[in-house]
């Protein structure tokens, strides 16, 4: 069996992928994927022996659209990845995207005629009447203030996925003789979506309208070893304080002296992960250290806390290591995953993309406390390892009850 896997996106997109690769070739199946050519997938897949389909820009060259006619032409070039994924989907008897990848991955596995998958990786963006449609999302403005019925809102939801992204996707499909769709949003989510997030991090009520299927995170085992340096400065003193921001470039090099000087109001030491931001440290106190691409895995297990955006993969890997977390949400589904370590008492959630000494500081006070350490304890003990596994053994179980199907239902 031949599986084709299909991303856009950040390092968050990417490494979950490989993670189910890995777990499908060990069920005996043939995979490859589609993925951003940056160099860091690119080794990445080469790593764990995934052969690579680029497509489409850099990530780390893209931008936010901050207009409705930015969305638009957006969601031409990404519709536009058509030809390249389908021509990596020829003789594939399955395909799963995720990410910005779903605009030309269904239309792919559609003119092919094989069995298509989309993944999220966080419940918010998933329509249900327990919650309200993600906030500035869309570039088309709020939502009418008198409106607070989660139904309604997830209505005028779909109404603007129409509106921003129907045009430019309908016009690509009638170029490839497909037909045009008039709901855009169950276009990309399907009628069972998979959720690819921790039950415990990233909860789904069984009461909500949309057949969902939950299958856990999907981690990519790491085995690296931590670099000598870094063991050298962990070795030296008390655990330190970790700050990244993994794949956000905007952020500002400002915020690294506002978060080392935070974190030394707390009396302790500060691990900087540069990121795609490329931060650095502030000066050349032996308090401080700086890091690269390195085994959160192993890292975070040794840490004080972590200081973060709050993507999905870094939660879950603090999660699991029992780390406290302090996020600083940018954008999209950080605010989700924000609200999610505050509500379970394992961190605290910042107020705002940009913090001040005084805000991290409080933020840093309230989640170095032995409570919070205990509560993040406790929490990593439910958090499973096996939803790669999961997604892998039913993904082929459904292909094969459902060959000729154009869309999975598991």
């Amino acid at each position: 069996m031949r599986v084709l896997l299909s991303t856009y996106g950040s390092r968050g997109d990417v490494e979950p992928m490989v993670g189910l690769a890995v777990r499908l070739r060990e069920l005996g199946a043939e995979v490859r994927m589609c993925a951003p050519p940056d160099q860091e997938f690119v080794e990445l897949l080469a790593g764990a022996g995934v052969p690579l389909v680029p497509i489409g820009r850099p990530m780390g060259s893209m931008v936010r659209p901050s207009s409705a006619a930015d969305a638009s032409r957006r969601v031409a070039e990404l519709a536009a990845q058509f030809d390249p994924i389908t021509a990596a989907a020829e003789g594939c008897d399955a395909l799963v995207a995720t990410g910005l990848a779903l605009f030309a991955s269904r239309s792919a596995a559609e003119k092919l005629g094989i069995p298509y998958v989309y993944a999220t990786f966080c419940p918010f963006i998933l329509p249900s009447p327990h919650h309200a449609p993600p906030a500035g999302l869309l570039p088309d403005g709020p939502f009418p203030p008198e409106v607070t019925d989660n139904r309604a809102l997830w209505e005028l939801n779909a109404q603007s996925f129409n509106t921003l992204h129907g045009p430019a996707l309908n016009t690509h499909r009638a170029s490839i003789g497909l037909p045009p769709v008039d709901d855009v949003r169950t276009f990309m989510l399907t009628d069972q979506p998979w959720l690819v997030a921790d039950p415990t991090l990233g909860p789904w009520p069984e009461t909500s309208d949309l057949d969902v299927v939950h299958t856990g995170a999907w981690i990519l085992p790491d085995e690296r070893p931590l670099p000598d340096e870094l063991v050298a400065f962990l070795d030296a003193g008390a655990p330190p304080v970790y700050v990244g921001f993994g794949s956000m470039c905007l952020v500002s090099q400002e915020v690294t002296r506002v978060a080392v000087e935070a974190i030394r109001a707390q009396g302790r030491r500060a691990l900087v992960g540069r990121g795609w931001a490329g931060l650095a440290l502030i000066d050349n106190q032996d308090d401080c250290f700086v890091v690269g691409e390195v085994n959160q895995q192993a890292l975070f297990g040794r840490v004080a806390a972590v200081v973060h955006h709050g993507g999905a993969g870094t939660t879950t890997t603090a999660g699991r290591a029992g780390a406290p977390q302090v996020v600083v949400p940018q954008a999209g589904d950080q605010l989700y995953w924000a609200d999610r370590v505050a509500d379970l008492g394992i961190g605290a959630a910042h107020d705002g993309p940009t913090p001040t000494t005084e805000s991290l500081s409080a933020a840093l006070r309230t989640t170095l406390t032995p409570e919070t350490r205990a509560r993040a304890t406790a929490v990593a003990g439910t958090i499973r390892t096996d939803g790669a596994a999961v997604a892998a053994k039913l993904l082929l179980d459904a292909v094969n009850r459902s060959c000729g199907q154009s869309e999975l239902r598991t």
